[in-house]
């Protein structure tokens, strides 16, 4: 287990929500008071190390056995809010997208056929008793999607350095629901208006979706995650994503496709540089 604690946190990036308590039924409400209160509650670090144990296991477990207990907690306004692992149900969506990721023959090795069998006829026997199910977190490997950022503006932005003690640097930005909500509403709004149906469009369309599941008054929040430890520390003290998303948009709004092709290509340059280190040896 000390070997899989060292490992660094993967290149994978974040959009959680979190929901006040009042948004859980019984018993689950009175789980997360307690657990809210409770003196440590589990890092994004831990979640990772759990993982990892499961993979070097062998045969490796792909999905847990067993839907996982813990959360993240935030508190917004005084008001506690949780932000559920569901690492379990996580693992079981991850399975469908891996055959993108990975050739096969790679996929085979880290994942067996028979243990991806037999967590997809899980799956399917869980959805058919929870139809209504969905994960409070969703996580993109080497990059940051660009519609993920149409929910936030610069000024959400928080950015903390490296510590003395070898904490690693944080780069977050958290909003509450309604605002997220708000913005995602008018971007889709002026790209219907300004430009063809593409996949910004629809990836927007699909995170409205989600979003509309949870609580109004939730807190939405979007971490670099491993990230961090991709970009130097003058990338991340200079990005503004989420700025360059909203100007880019407002150009399109006002007719200037220039000044949105130059917002556009400042995104671009920045994450394709990112992307193209997963391939690096």
């Amino acid at each position: 287990m000390s070997v899989v604690s060292s490992v660094l946190v993967p290149y994978a990036s974040y959009l959680r929500v979190y929901e006040p308590l009042a948004a859980f039924p019984e018993p689950e409400r009175t789980h997360w008071a307690r657990y809210a209160g409770r003196a440590r509650i589990p890092t994004a670090q831990d979640e990772l190390r759990r993982s990892l144990a499961d993979l070097v296991a062998t045969p490796p477990v792909g999905v847990p056995v067993h839907e996982s207990a813990d959360a993240f907690v935030a508190e917004v306004n005084g008001v506690v809010c949780v932000c559920p692992w569901r690492t379990r149900l996580r693992g079981w969506l991850a399975l469908g997208e891996l055959a993108e990721m990975f050739p096969a023959p790679v996929l085979d090795a880290v994942l067996p056929p028979v243990v991806r069998g037999q967590a997809v006829a899980d799956h399917e026997r869980w959805a058919e008793r929870n139809p209504d199910a969905r994960p409070w977190i969703r996580t993109a490997v080497w990059q940051v999607p660009v519609r993920w950022f149409v929910l936030f503006a610069d000024e959400e932005r928080e950015h903390t350095g490296a510590d003395a003690d070898g904490g690693a640097p944080v780069l977050r930005y958290r909003t509450p629901m309604v605002q997220a909500r708000r913005r995602l509403a008018r971007a889709l709004k002026t790209l219907r208006e300004s430009v063809d149906e593409g996949p910004l469009t629809e990836g927007l369309v699909d995170v409205g979706r989600w979003l509309e599941e949870f609580h109004p008054r939730a807190l939405v929040e979007l971490d670099y995650g491993g990230l961090v430890h991709a970009l130097s520390a003058k990338q991340l003290a200079e990005d503004r994503s989420a700025l360059d998303v909203a100007e880019g948009i407002a150009a399109l709004q006002s007719g200037d496709s220039e000044g949105a092709g130059e917002a556009y290509g400042r995104l671009a340059e920045r994450w394709r540089a990112v992307r193209d280190r997963q391939f690096a040896n």
